[in-house]
């Protein structure tokens, strides 16, 4: 589903002002090590999949259903990757909605079936080796944070923070 009914409700009472939106990512490696990741079919951009919590719902409930719709597989999340925001996070629709994510991204392990795009937000699905991610037009967030994270891999990765308190 391309927007919920909570956030077409949201928009109508905000317009296209920014909304600071949780979201989740799972991040999915094959057994060689390389990651699944989805081309959108709106913005024709490469991420790993993933997409908003719902109001009342468990981010590792999100990450479920977002990869179940998405790719059709059933994940268990096993690992907090980290939970990521700033300028790269920002997304500027077409119709001229702003949004700033805030992603949990949860290292996941496949439960059962086989990867295959909803044809509705995802175009296509891809694995992909860390030396793979330059040949790809990759959304602004995957850019920067995919490299470092396939460095991670198993383990939390916190940035450093660029955001100083006040001298004096």
């Amino acid at each position: 589903m391309p927007i919920s009914d909570y956030m077409r409700a949201l928009r109508a009472k905000v317009g296209h002002d920014v909304v600071l939106t949780p979201s989740v990512t799972g991040l999915v490696f094959d057994d060689a090590g390389r990651l699944l990741l989805a081309r959108h079919a709106t913005a024709d951009l490469w991420a790993a999949p993933g997409g908003a919590i719902d109001p009342d719902e468990r981010p590792v409930d999100a990450v479920v259903r977002e990869l179940w719709e998405e790719t059709g597989l059933h994940v268990e999340p096993v690992a907090l990757a980290g939970v990521f925001g700033g300028p790269e996070f920002r997304v500027r629709y077409e119709n001229g909605d702003v949004t700033a994510y805030v992603i949990s991204m949860f290292e996941c392990r496949v439960l059962a079936g086989r990867p295959r795009p909803d044809g509705d937000e995802i175009r296509e699905l891809r694995w992909v080796g860390r030396d793979e991610l330059a040949a790809l037009t990759l959304s602004p967030w995957a850019r920067v944070m995919l490299p470092q994270l396939f460095e991670s891999r198993g383990r939390p990765l916190v940035p450093t923070p660029t955001w100083r308190p006040p001298v004096g």
